[in-house]
């Protein structure tokens, strides 16, 4: 086997069309020996003949694209100094873009592809309306599909799978992690899985088991997926996860990093570093603060956009990424690093904002670029409609954008959702009071005691029609209130279909009918409301505020947003802090937007009157007085039958645990889509 020198950049295995250049960081080795596989399985041993700096490297004029290979790394292990090494184990390549994480096999895989005319759509994040789904839990179900593209990559990029996101409106899925990752030993002992995928272990590679084609295939047909989205405008943010690694504590097996370098790669406790630092709960924490760890990061994240044309990244437990040395650092390196990137400060980059470290909550303290799951938003919406007192004011905040938290930056820093894959879905979050996770094994020890849901009279399945009327109005209130809040909404995947995790609220080693949709009992009704939702927050501007209201700010300029009680007078600060009060008027002023378009042109749109009645009985409602002119109505989630048109100062009376929503066309010219032809928003 000839082996040249090559070169120590870039890390990897990387083809270039006549053989194959291997480079691997490790500060600790004292020998890096490549294992290269043939079709039956037999190794080969070759020694990478080279060392510059801490990189060791060797070019293969004979190998190409399709080879499978691993790595022996020759070193210490020393746990008491922090070292691991074992050369008796074959490890994974860290900068691996396709492998086989439990049998240890990575692939060299050819950068070639057919992009075509492949264009990222970029959509604003404010007209954006993101969709977190996961990739095997959408489409192993859907009969639609050809069995065998059921769970893949190939299945997401199918035309049904497609025409659906299309038409419910959605301009963005949020994929679940699939950078690869380990299905943890605890786990398989008890006969369960890793679904969720917060376990990764290949920081470039599509995850093996949700590709049709597992043998190395997966690079394009991730590639091909993600350019049929494109095709439909549909944009694809990952899910990522650079806190940790599936390797766990250092009770468990060494599959790459470990066993390369561990002191190098993991924060070590200093007092005793048998022992890993871990802010994250699972065991380790990626030690950021070294420069080759940071351009992992950071190399994958632009491997990720300039090869696998992704459009942004939700970083898991992102403070983790930002603790210099222990504390949160609002100008760490991975930060600054992001900030000063031609590539990747100009995608999306959203953080969810807390961790298990000390001063782990970080909501709204990231840089300006970013956006931040908002948790306040989540859990003062399932509040207030569940009845809690005393969140009126809160419950305002929330829905005009979240300005205590992100008042110094834009009303889209908010990534507004009522529920995400950690938790119940919202069928879930209407039936259950408690969590019922008895089949993950752990004594239903695991998830969040504190869910903020109601069952109304029945904990889960029953067939009582009162209760299940007001659970399906109570889906229908938390859709409706996170489409039409300011900010970016974030839709758990089947949520509009009445997806039930049968209260499972903590699904992560559920790969299974708990986890995937069913997509044969399905609520066509309520995902039809939520289409009609999302295509008026598209249609009008009034929903997608570019800046936060300003109210009143003198007598010669009109509100951008009026507050009035049920009886039509505007409220006081008495009313505000009423813990009795349950019904809420809101005026959205179309003429009062505030923003200018592409050509410099002052936005307009309708204006638009919300009430809003989260009580349990029913509220006399009077639009205010001083809204002149004809309003009509265009959504009610009771599906009552209330009059078509409305005058101010005249009164009528909403239902229980509703709300309605009215429109005045501006200079009555006519609503900007037939009302008649979408029965969902009547």
């Amino acid at each position: 086997m000839h082996v040249w020198p090559g070169a120590p950049l870039p890390l990897g295995a990387t083809f270039d069309g006549s053989g194959t250049n291997f480079a691997l960081y490790s500060e600790v080795a004292t020998e890096v020996l490549l294992v290269l596989f043939d079709d039956e399985d037999r190794p080969t041993e070759v020694r990478l003949p080279e060392r510059t700096g801490h990189v060791w490297h060797g070019y293969l004029p004979t190998v190409g694209a399709g080879q499978r290979y691993a790595y022996r790394v020759v070193g210490p292990y020393d746990p008491p100094s922090g070292h691991r090494c074992d050369p008796a184990r074959y490890l994974l390549d860290p900068y691996a873009t396709a492998m086989n994480a439990h049998e240890r096999r990575c692939w060299v895989s050819s950068p070639l592809f057919d992009w075509g005319n492949d264009a990222p759509p970029h959509t604003p994040l404010p007209d954006t309306v993101l969709y977190e789904l996961h990739v095997k839990g959408f489409t192993k179900l859907n009969p639609l599909l050809p069995p065998e593209l059921r769970g893949t990559y190939a299945g997401l990029a199918h035309p049904a799978v497609i025409d659906y996101l299309r038409g419910l409106g959605v301009t963005a899925v949020e994929l679940l992690p699939v950078q690869q990752f380990l299905h943890e030993r605890f786990l398989l002992d008890k006969g369960l899985r890793n679904y969720w995928g917060y376990a990764p272990i290949g920081f470039f590679a599509p995850h093996d088991e949700y590709a049709h084609r597992r043998d190395g295939g997966q690079v394009a047909e991730f590639k091909k997926m993600v350019r049929a989205l494109h095709a439909a405008r549909i944009e694809v943010i990952l899910d990522v996860v650079y806190n940790h690694t599936g390797e766990g504590g250092p009770e468990d097996d060494a599959f790459c990093f470990r066993g390369i370098d561990n002191a190098a790669y993991y924060r070590l406790a200093a007092a005793d570093k048998r022992r890993y630092v871990d802010f994250t709960g699972t065991g380790n924490t990626l030690d950021i603060r070294n420069p080759y760890v940071l351009q992992l990061v950071m190399d994958s994240l632009r491997y990720w956009v300039t090869q696998m044309h992704v459009d942004g990244f939700r970083f898991d437990l992102a403070p983790t990424l930002t603790r210099d040395p222990d504390t949160p650092n609002p100008r760490a390196a991975f930060l600054q690093a992001i900030q000063q990137d031609p590539i990747l400060s100009r995608v999306k980059l959203i953080a969810e904002p807390w961790d298990l470290g000390p001063d782990g909550y970080q909501l709204g303290r990231f840089p300006v670029q970013w956006s931040e799951w908002n948790g306040e938003y989540r859990d003062c919406a399932r509040d207030w409609w569940r009845g809690t007192p005393g969140t009126l004011g809160e419950f305002a905040c929330r829905i005009s954008g979240s300005a205590d938290i992100f008042g110094h930056r834009r009303p889209y820093a908010s990534i507004n959702y009522v529920t995400s894959h950690d938790g119940f879905t919202l069928r879930d979050l209407v039936s259950y009071e408690r969590k019922h996770n008895e089949t993950n094994l752990e004594g239903n020890r695991d998830g969040r005691d504190d869910n903020r849901s109601a069952n109304y009279g029945v904990e889960g399945d029953t067939d009582d029609p009162a209760v299940l009327a007001v659970r399906a109005r109570q889906q229908r209130n938390l859709l409706a209130t996170l489409l039409l809040s300011q900010g970016v909404p974030m839709i758990l995947a089947g949520d509009e279909l009445g997806r039930t995790q049968r209260g499972n609220n903590n699904a992560y080693c559920q790969d299974n009918e708990i986890s995937w949709i069913d997509w044969e009992n399905i609520d066509d009704a309520l995902a039809e409301q939520v289409r009609a939702l999302i295509l008026l927050r598209r249609k009008h501007p009034v929903f997608r505020r570019r800046r936060f209201f300003r109210g009143a700010v003198s007598p010669s300029h009109p509100p951008d947003v009026g507050w009035y009680t049920p009886d039509g007078e505007p409220m006081t600060e008495a009313r505000w802090h009423d813990a009795t009060q349950r019904g809420l008027g809101v005026f959205l002023n179309g003429d009062q937007i505030e923003s200018r378009d592409s050509h410099g042109r002052a936005i307009r749109d309708d204006s638009f009157f919300w009430m809003i009645n989260a009580g349990s009985t029913p509220l006399r409602f009077v639009l205010p007085a001083n809204l002149d002119g004809k309003w009509e109505i265009i959504f009610d989630t009771a599906h009552e039958h209330p009059p078509e048109t409305l005058r101010g100062g005249e009164a009528l009376d909403l239902e229980a645990r509703s709300m309605r929503l009215w429109y005045r066309p501006r200079n009555d010219r006519p609503f900007p889509f037939a009302v008649d032809d979408d029965p969902a928003l009547r």
